[in-house]
Order: C-alpha cells, then structure tokens, then sequence
C-alpha cells in the first residue's frame, strides 16, 4: 500500500508539471500573437514612464534580434560620436520648450533661438501668449515662417493650458495632444525633456534617417515612433532621437550624405548608394 500512494503522488506531480508547462507554452504563444515585449524594455527602470498608446503598438510588432542588434550598435556609435547630443532648442522650462517646438516646424532651431529670448521675456506665461493683442504676436515671430499659423496654435494652446491645467504645462501624453498645435513629436520633446519621460522623436532627420539605416521600413511617424522603441531599450530612447538628428546635419546630409566620414558606414545598408 505504502508503495502505491508513492506512485499516485508521482504521479500527481507529474500531472501537475505537465499542466504548468502547458499553462507556460499556452502564455507564450499568447504573447508572441500579439508580439511579446523584449526584456530590454520589461527590465529598463523607465518602462513604466512609457505612454500607455506606445505599449499598445509596440506589444503588437514582432521581435527581430538581428535588427535589435544592429540598431543597438548604432546607437552605440552614435553615444560615441555625440556624447552630449541634446534638445537644440533654448529653453527654460516647458512653456518655452512648447512654443519653440511649435515655432520650429518648417523651420531651423537656429532661427527659433535666435527668435526666442525677446518673446520669451516679452511673454513669461500662458496668459501672456493667451492675451496677446491681434497682429502683435504674429509680428514676433514672423521670421520663423507661417507665422500666422503659428500664432494661432500658440495663443489657443497657451489659452489651453492657462484655463484647463492652471498654467502649468500637462505631462501626461493624452492632456499634451488634446493642445492645439501639438502632435506626438511635440509632445515627446517636451516630455523627454522637461519630464524625464522616455520617448524618440521623429522629425524629417529621423524619418529620412531611420529608412536610410533599414531600421524601419515605414513613412508614417507613428508607426516609425513604434518600429524604433520595439528596438532599443527606453533608456537609449532620447539620446538616439537627439544623435540621430545632429547625424542627419553633420553627416547624413539629404542632398550629399558623406558616407565617406560616416562612422555608421558599417551598419549602414544604404551607405554610398546615392553614389551608384
């Protein structure tokens, strides 16, 4: 008798193996429909600080090691070359950043620094740019192009962000893209900026670079946004985006990219095809 309870509890436990490693296999390939996160983003200390809508898309992709590791050691060579790669825009808290984000669409961040000190002392808070008379503000920013666009966005977002958050710029990312004039780049730039939060900005550099690298196969930025964060860990995240923009001014120029000087060239697909 001592025998047979012996056999029935290996037996029990071996059922109960069975059944967990099933239960392990069934999680797994559950996950893997819907493109299981890498570790490098379950283990990164920011994961939590990502944006909830990024998660989503990003638990949707497929994992692909080669290209995690090539985008990795491009990101590397990247640290390397701009050590201290950071927003180019002059800023001293995230009510600037936010409107030379906005000023510096169609045009450089050269130009909106050389625009900003005088509006920025001129208009010190959201209602300040809220209440700015008719023609006024338009007249400030002229030479950063579409300006009276551009004052609009910047008079309803400030008008935004002084009625519904008490003139204090949101950090949440839904709150920052119900501003007018704010899209998820802007957004990301404030948020990694001014917030600490993880996030890539994609601009023209990014899109055009990005492609040229074969890290992404895709035009619209949202997707691109995802493609590149299923990639590299969080904590690589603003760096890349700020590295790979000083790359495409430097470097990887639109018109002649000068892969001759590229430190990417190994890693890069595309190197010296605009030469064939």
């Amino acid at each position: 008798m001592p025998a047979r309870k012996s056999s029935a509890k290996k037996t029990s436990a071996k059922k109960a193996n069975v059944k967990k490693t099933a239960v392990k296999k069934t999680a797994k390939k559950s996950a893997g429909a819907t493109g299981s996160f890498a570790d490098h983003h379950l283990k990164s200390r920011l994961w939590d600080r990502v944006d909830p809508d990024l998660k989503n898309r990003i638990g949707r992709l497929r994992a692909n090691g080669r290209l995690t590791e090539r985008a990795l050691k491009i990101a590397k060579e990247l640290k390397k070359e701009f050590p201290d790669a950071t927003c180019a825009l002059h800023h001293e808290n995230p009510l600037q950043l936010l409107v030379a984000t906005i000023l510096s669409a169609q045009c450089t961040d050269e130009r909106v620094n050389m625009v900003t000190p005088a509006l920025f002392k001129k208009y010190p808070t959201a209602v300040d740019f809220a209440s700015s008379p008719k023609g006024e503000l338009e007249k400030d920013i002229k030479s950063t192009g579409f300006f009276n666009s551009k004052a609009k966005s910047v008079r309803e977002t400030c008008r935004d962000i002084h009625e519904r958050f008490g003139g204090k710029v949101p950090e949440a990312m839904d709150e920052l893209l119900t501003l007018r004039g704010v899209a998820r780049k802007t957004a990301n730039v404030v948020r990694t900026n001014c917030f600490g939060y993880p996030g890539l900005t994609v601009d023209t550099h990014f899109k055009r670079i990005t492609n040229l690298l074969k890290l992404t196969s895709n035009s619209d930025p949202e997707k691109i946004e995802a493609d590149l964060a299923n990639l590299l860990p969080p904590e690589n995240w603003s760096h890349f985006s700020h590295s790979i923009i000083l790359h495409g001014r430097k470097t990887c120029k639109a018109r002649k990219p000068l892969c001759g000087e590229c430190g990417l060239v190994k890693l890069c697909p595309s190197a010296f095809a605009h030469e064939k």
